[in-house]
């Protein structure tokens, strides 16, 4: 027996079926567990969860083991990388010491072989019948086209035979199925090191030319990105959100280039940049600015935007009226006191002093989410907003290696269905004059699922009606 050489060692290596399956089992394990463990995230958060699982006197030992080995960042680890390409190389190695000859046996046509071949094949049923030899052909011939077969049709002296396959491609699903996984791993790494997942807070009104990844580093944008607007509706009598959406504007070198109101499910996308709608806060500042729908009595609607404290005229009037109080979310208790129950506008109000003159005439509470209370004694006055109070929270994601990944999802879509549901099946019939009589022989192989070819063999010659002297070997 020749000694193998380096070389051909190190390809027996990668070639190994129990590489692929170590090296993917590892792979797994680590991802389980990168799901468990944030990734890139800051320790605090990490070892309050650790501290859950194993103990405050435990946590931090435990997470300095993790941050040395680099698990709380791994899918940017060298030695994760490292197991991906080593899987990668052994995809490809396996593909190509196994597909030449899997590609020789898909184009190989399939012939007419003798008797004896036929009676070696995994698959064989013999029948003899009182049929004539043409008649036999034609109804096998119709029964294996109504089964998706092809049969081809040779005359020999004393015997015919029909020869059909199907499904020769099904082979190459396991290969397809392999290019997807390199695919999605080509992908992966893409997105991973030339992309990012971060966020950004905008108040009203403000915009902001970088994100923040989760560990606070910012990353540069070459535009700018501003909040016009938000606006939070609630489920009727509830505290819980219906729906929020912002109005976003696109701006470069100072100009508008792109509006859109985003919600949660319609995201803005802008130079391979996806802002995703994912949360809003409250954070009022001095410029807040309270906007007021005042409704007189000819029915015309103006608007009026105000500072806390300042006054202004009601339309047609010699009233002046000053905001004077604000709860972002105003409740009641059983004595009737009013007070603010939370922090962010659940159910904001604003508290109107009128004045004649210097002279306080009257004050009314005006909730933003009650009609009810918008009727003064001088003006139907609807409370709109406290714009400039309000900030969206954005995901923020840039993945220029998602085309990758959906491609390979197409492509392992191909190879599960080519591998899973094209089988490929070969069949002989011999046909032959035997007295007065017709001899049947069926032979047939396939690569999987041979039961369920050999049932197919038996409702074709059910179909065809030959019922006598049936013979059937395994």
């Amino acid at each position: 027996m020749t000694k193998k050489g380096l070389i051909d060692r190190i390809w027996d290596f990668f070639a190994s079926i129990k590489l692929a399956i170590v090296v993917f089992s590892v792979i797994c394990v680590l991802s389980i567990f990168g799901t468990v463990i944030e990734q890139n995230v800051d320790a605090e958060k990490n070892i309050k969860l650790l501290t859950r699982l194993f103990g405050s006197d435990f946590a931090p030992d435990i997470y300095r083991l993790i941050h040395a080995v680099g698990l709380d960042s791994m899918y940017k680890s060298w030695w994760f990388i490292s197991l991906l390409f080593l899987f990668a190389t052994n995809l490809i190695v396996c593909s190509i010491e196994r597909l030449p000859s899997i590609i020789k046996i898909v184009k190989e046509p399939i012939k007419p072989v003798g008797e004896d071949v036929i009676q070696s094949m995994p698959i064989k049923i013999s029948r003899t019948v009182d049929k004539k030899v043409a008649d036999c052909t034609d109804l096998l011939s119709n029964a294996l086209k109504k089964s998706g077969f092809n049969p081809q049709e040779y005359k020999n002296s004393d015997s015919i035979q029909l020869i059909a396959e199907k499904g020769r491609y099904g082979r190459l699903g396991v290969y397809i199925t392999h290019i997807s996984i390199i695919v999605l791993f080509l992908g992966v790494l893409i997105g991973t090191f030339k992309g990012f997942n971060g966020y950004l807070n905008l108040l009203e009104g403000t915009s902001s030319s970088v994100v923040y990844l989760p560990n606070g580093k910012e990353i540069p944008l070459d535009f700018e990105i501003r909040c016009d607007d938000f606006e939070v509706t609630f489920y009727q009598g509830t505290d819980t959100p219906k729906s929020y959406k912002s109005l976003i504007t696109i701006l470069e070198n100072g100009k508008e280039v792109l509006k859109k109101e985003i919600g949660v499910n319609s995201p803005l996308k802008y130079k391979g940049i996806t802002f995703y709608q994912s949360s809003y806060g409250f954070s009022p500042t001095v410029n807040s600015v309270f906007r007021l729908n005042v409704k007189t009595e000819k029915d015309k609607v103006v608007m009026i935007e105000a500072l806390f404290n300042e006054r202004f005229n009601l339309p047609n009037s010699n009233i002046t009226v000053k905001i004077s109080d604000f709860a972002p979310a105003l409740g009641m208790d059983e004595s009737g006191r009013l007070f603010n129950y939370a922090d962010s506008m659940n159910n904001p109000a604003v508290m109107l002093e009128f004045f004649e003159g210097n002279r306080l005439i009257d004050r009314q509470w005006i909730l933003k989410r009650y009609p009810q209370t918008w009727q003064t004694k001088f003006a139907t006055i609807e409370f709109v907003d406290l714009w400039g109070s309000q900030y969206t929270g954005l995901q923020v994601r840039k993945d220029p290696g998602v085309w990758l990944v959906y491609l390979a999802c197409l492509l392992m879509t191909i190879g599960l269905f080519m591998s899973f549901f094209l089988n490929h099946q070969k069949v002989w019939v011999l046909i032959r004059q035997k007295g007065n009589k017709s001899e049947v022989i069926v032979g047939a192989n396939s690569n999987k699922y041979k039961a369920s070819l050999e049932n197919k063999m038996i409702n074709i010659l059910a179909f065809t009606d030959l019922r006598d002297n049936m013979t059937r070997s395994n």
